[in-house]
């Protein structure tokens, strides 16, 4: 699976708008809509702030491992 379709689980099973996470990121709805569907490329810190938002590590949200595994603390 592709990071811009675990992005997009991740939001659904966790029940958030585009526009709810759009804002998180301080971007707009758009440009995270374009994330989701391939169009834009998410930059690296906007995945680190998406991986500590819903509590996965980075190897999960870019697709490297399947297993779900907490953000690491420091």
């Amino acid at each position: 699976m592709s990071y811009n379709d675990i992005i997009k689980s991740l939001r659904v099973q966790k029940l958030y708008t585009q526009q709810q996470i759009a804002d998180i990121l301080n971007i707009c709805q758009r440009t995270y809509a374009d994330y989701e569907l391939g169009y834009t490329r998410v930059p690296i810190d906007n995945l680190i702030i998406l991986a500590k938002f819903y509590n996965v590590d980075m190897n999960y949200i870019c697709g490297i491992s399947k297993v779900a595994n907490a953000y690491p603390k420091e």
